[in-house]
């Protein structure tokens, strides 16, 4: 066996001890303030990878409550071992697929959403797990609190793009747009914060985009199929 793979169920078996990781739990829902022992506000970072953003964050505002989520679990390691280590109360790492994030919380339970570096997805076939689609934006509506912002950041200019023209189409309400993160003169402390993959710059941009939305009270319309017809003419083969 090779190291990468030792090394890996290593990781497996050491978060099954970690207090600050749940993997598929049940029982959650409407309970993370037992879980934490307070009723600060509750933040999540989806697909968060090795928890870069939900422990940089949690390190800006320690008056709330992080909980990144993802499925990989030698990833999770990385930061759960972090805030451990560093004595990093208020984060919490929950490992389950994002489609299920339902599951976990209830109606206005989650005070916002970050989105760092998701795959973007990019074949037009797949577009539909790209986190910001409808399908995903429809679950967060049963998670967030009114009003609750959504945030992305990405190198991804087509996810930068798919997600303005989902905000168009739907009705979304747009709290900031930023197209080059780096270029701007005055940077807030939470986008100065760099996940591994953004060190990657995996999309070749060499800019870092940024928005900040969130969504109506209201069932989002069903314009799914005008979406998909927009992307298949639209967005670039791959």
């Amino acid at each position: 066996m090779s190291f990468m793979a030792q090394n890996k169920l290593y990781r497996f078996e050491a978060i099954k001890t970690f207090p600050n990781v749940l993997q598929y739990p049940t029982g959650m829902k409407g309970n993370w303030r037992h879980f934490f022992g307070n009723d600060k506000p509750l933040v999540l970072e989806l697909a968060c990878g090795k928890g870069e953003y939900a422990v940089g964050l949690a390190q800006i505002y320690p008056q709330k409550n992080f909980i990144g989520v993802d499925l990989k679990g030698n990833r999770i390691y990385v930061g759960a071992k972090k805030c451990l280590d560093e004595n990093i109360p208020n984060v919490a790492f929950l490992r389950s697929q994002i489609d299920k994030i339902a599951d976990y919380f209830t109606q206005g339970e989650v005070e916002e959403i970050w989105l760092t570096f998701p795959d973007p997805q990019l074949r037009k076939s797949r577009a539909k797990k790209r986190l910001t689609h409808p399908r995903f934006l429809r679950l967060y509506q049963q998670i967030l609190r009114p009003g609750g912002p959504i945030h992305l950041k990405t190198d991804s200019p087509v996810l930068f793009d798919f997600t303005l023209d989902v905000i168009d189409m739907y009705g979304l309400r747009l709290l900031e747009s930023v197209d080059n993160v780096y270029g701007q003169p005055v940077i807030s402390e939470e986008l100065k914060i760099k996940t591994h993959y953004e060190g990657l710059d995996i999309a070749g941009s060499s800019r870092i985009h940024y928005l900040k939305f969130s969504l109506p009270a209201q069932p989002l319309p069903s314009r799914d199929a005008e979406l998909h017809r927009k992307i298949m003419q639209h967005e670039p083969a791959i």
